[in-house]
């Protein structure tokens, strides 16, 4: 539909991102395999045996709250828009939010764009001002993200220890400290950047007379009024509690579903907290985790003495709930806004 994207894209752009999205659930779809192929006939029926068993009371329950989590989600984000002389309904909000979740299942950061897109044609909020709020968001749910694994590992250090040294630290160890430590890679990013620098100051005059200039200007100034209007939201408090009662719900979300089975209803808040940041990890990675999520439950509970089969049962429980919820939810958003009425077709 035409809010999908705020500018056409070209066809080598829409290429790209069909392999980006070919790519990572090829990976999903690997990950699916490798963790059910070594299963014996009886483990897979000790699976689906458990799913016959479940008790889906609870996974319903979660289903509300994982609702509730992006309520609270599409009314922090309205807030972001007042300081700036915006005030968007709830309705096309709330929309706009289920529908860019519905379109990250499919491809990948398309969702940041869509959501961005359904503001801009039903609220008339330029695109670059609501996307430079959707930049800020994501990092205030990266930071919140960080403090949670920090509040794990100094909870759940004992049971967790030999598994972050093992899976953890030395990735983010390659990724983040090991360059920056070579020499050779230090030397290339200076040198890259004087290139840019040199090519910018010679050829600056046709730059900055340039439309591309300009469009990236008029970007990087919305990016900007968008992130500046953190600093003026008027109720900081309820900001704060939005924030952080989102992700409470997403606790709530995976821990609600330990109660499905006799054996994890016994669990401990603390393994639903290692279960949410590692399962989060998976989710990044993958399109809505398929595959990656239910595996690293699995392999997360089976360190607090949980059978395989159990965790990866679960694990996929927990994920059906998620991913039912923004098919559902998302997919009746995105119909419910075929009857709302353009702003321009009203005048």
């Amino acid at each position: 539909m035409a809010f999908f994207n705020s500018e056409p894209t070209s066809f080598k752009n829409k290429l790209f991102t069909f392999i980006k999205f070919v790519f990572f659930l090829g990976l999903g779809i690997l990950i699916i395999w490798l963790s059910v192929r070594n299963l014996t006939a009886k483990e897979k029926g000790e699976i689906l045996a458990s799913f016959r068993i479940a008790n889906y009371n609870w996974v319903f329950l979660a289903i509300l709250l994982g609702i509730l989590s992006h309520v609270l989600r599409s009314l922090r984000w309205m807030m972001f828009f007042k300081p700036m002389g915006y005030h968007p309904s709830f309705k096309n909000t709330f929309y706009a939010v289920m529908v860019g979740y519905f379109a990250n299942m499919a491809f990948p950061r398309l969702g940041e764009v869509t959501r961005c897109g359904i503001l801009a044609k039903y609220e008339k909020i330029p695109f670059n001002k609501s996307f430079g709020t959707v930049v800020t968001e994501r990092a205030l749910d990266m930071i919140i993200f960080v403090l949670l694994f920090f509040l794990m590992i100094f909870t759940q250090i004992g049971t967790l220890h030999d598994y972050l040294d093992k899976n953890v630290y030395p990735g983010l160890q390659g990724k983040f400290i090991h360059p920056f430590s070579n020499p050779i890679f230090l030397a290339g990013i200076s040198c890259f950047l004087l290139l840019i620098l040199f090519l910018f100051l010679l050829l600056r005059k046709r730059i900055i007379h340039s439309k591309t200039w300009h469009k990236i200007l008029s970007l990087v100034l919305g990016f900007w009024e968008g992130f500046k209007s953190l600093s003026q939201i008027r109720k900081p408090i309820l900001f704060i509690f939005y924030s952080f009662a989102i992700w409470f719900l997403y606790f709530l979300m995976v821990y609600i579903c330990f109660f499905c089975f006799s054996s994890t209803s016994s669990l401990s808040p603390g393994a639903g907290l290692s279960s949410l940041v590692l399962g989060s990890i998976g989710i990044m990675i993958t399109p809505g985790g398929i595959g990656l999520y239910p595996a690293i439950i699995q392999e997360t509970l089976l360190l607090y003495g949980l059978s395989r089969t159990t965790g990866l049962a679960l694990g996929w429980i927990a994920w059906t709930a998620q991913t039912a919820m923004i098919l559902i939810v998302g997919s009746s958003s995105l119909i419910l806004l075929t009857f709302n009425k353009n702003p321009d077709e009203q005048a």
